[in-house]
C-alpha cells in the first residue's frame, strides 16, 4: 500500500492540510463530504481515508453516481432479486453488499435523483437496507465516503438536493484545492508522474517548460497534467522537453527567461483603435524583421520568436507574408 504522502503528493499548504485532516478523520465511522472541481483527486482522497482507516482491510468500491441511469441506481447500490424487474435474470448483490466491511465511495453525489436520496438517508440513519424485489432487511456494514465537484448547499436551496441528507453527509468536509492553488507542487507532480509511466522512462522537463507548466491555469487540474504527461512521452520519448516543444496552448505567451518587449511608450489613442489590426500589423512586423534577421530561414526565425515552425508557416499564410 502506498504511504498517504505518496497518495496525497505535495508539499503546498494546501495539500499538508488535506493530508492531516484526513490523519484525523481516518479512525473514526464519520460520513465524509469531499468537495473540489473535476480531476483534483477526489477519489484519492477517499481512498487515502480507507487506506488509513481501521477498514483498511475490507473492499473499497467505488460508485459514480452521475453514470448510472436512475432506474438503475437503486438496483446499483442495493442489488436486486431474480425476476425483480425486466432484465433481472439472476440475483445480484448490489454495492452496499460488496463494500461489507469497507467503504463505500459515491462520487457526484450531486447527481442523484431525490427519489433515491430519501432511500439513501433512509441506509444511513438505520443502517439497513433491502434488495430490489425481497422484504429481507440485510445490515450495511460500509463507511460512506461521498463526493461532488457541485455546491451542495446551492442544489438544497435550489430544492434539488434534501437538506437531510446533506447535514448526514457532510459530517466532516474536506475540500480538495484545483493545481491553480498549489502550482509549487507541479514539479514533485511531473517527477512522480514520469516515474510512474512506463512509457516515460527517460522523460525529463527542461526549467523553462516548468515554468511555463507553472503559469498555467489547468482548468482539468491534475487529471489534466496526466494527460499531458503521457502525451509528451509518446511526442518526446526518452527526450529532454523544452518550453517551445510543450503544446501551444500550455506555452503561454512567452517564456519567463525571454526579454519583454517595452510597451511603456505605447498608449491607447483618444478615439481608441482597431486592435485585431493593430495586433496583426504588429505580427506581421515581427516576423518579416525574424525572417529578415534569418536570411528567410523559416525554422530560425520561428525559434526567435518562440514558435514552432508550422505555427509560424501558419501565420505566414494568414499575413501573407512570403519568405524573402
Amino acid at each position: 500500500m502506498d504511504s498517504l504522502a505518496d497518495l496525497l503528493m505535495g508539499q503546498s499548504a494546501p495539500m499538508r492540510t488535506v493530508r492531516k485532516l484526513v490523519q484525523q478523520v481516518a479512525p473514526s465511522e464519520a460520513s465524509v463530504l469531499v468537495v473540489g472541481e473535476t480531476g483534483t483527486g477526489k477519489e484519492l482522497v477517499a481512498r487515502s481515508i480507507h487506506d488509513c482507516s481501521e477498514r483498511a482491510s475490507g473492499p473499497f468500491v467505488p460508485v459514480n453516481c452521475g453514470a448510472i441511469p436512475a432506474e438503475l441506481l437503486e438496483s446499483e447500490l442495493f442489488g436486486h432479486e431474480k425476476g425483480a424487474f425486466t432484465g433481472a435474470v439472476a440475483t445480484r448483490q448490489g454495492r452496499f453488499e460488496l463494500a461489507d466491511g469497507g467503504t463505500l465511495f459515491l462520487d457526484e453525489i450531486g447527481d442523484m435523483p431525490l427519489d433515491m436520496q430519501v432511500k439513501l438517508l433512509r441506509v444511513l440513519q438505520e443502517r439497513t437496507f433491502e434488495r430490489v424485489g425481497s422484504m429481507q432487511t440485510r445490515q450495511a456494514n460500509v463507511r460512506v465516503v461521498a463526493a461532488t465537484h457541485q455546491n451542495l448547499e446551492q442544489l438544497v436551496a435550489d430544492n434539488k438536493f434534501r437538506m437531510d441528507l446533506f447535514y448526514r453527509l457532510d459530517v466532516f468536509p474536506i475540500e480538495t484545492p484545483p493545481l491553480r492553488e498549489r502550482v509549487e507542487d507541479i514539479a514533485l507532480l511531473l517527477t512522480q508522474m514520469v516515474g510512474r509511466l512506463g512509457a516515460a522512462e527517460g522523460l525529463t522537463l527542461a526549467d523553462d517548460a516548468v515554468a511555463c507548466l507553472e503559469r498555467y491555469a489547468w482548468p482539468g487540474n491534475v487529471r489534466e497534467l496526466i494527460n499531458l504527461v503521457e502525451r509528451l512521452s509518446i511526442l518526446h520519448a526518452g527526450a529532454r522537453v523544452t518550453a517551445r516543444e510543450l503544446p501551444e496552448k500550455y506555452r503561454g505567451l512567452t517564456d519567463l527567461s525571454s526579454p519583454r518587449i517595452d510597451l511603456s511608450s505605447r498608449r491607447l489613442p483618444e478615439q481608441g483603435v482597431d486592435l485585431k489590426s493593430y495586433v496583426a500589423e504588429l505580427e506581421s512586423q515581427f516576423i518579416e524583421e525574424a525572417l529578415a534577421r534569418t536570411n528567410g530561414v523559416v525554422a530560425k526565425a520561428a525559434e526567435l520568436l518562440g514558435l514552432q515552425r508550422t505555427t509560424l508557416v501558419e501565420k505566414m499564410k494568414k499575413l501573407g507574408i512570403e519568405k524573402s
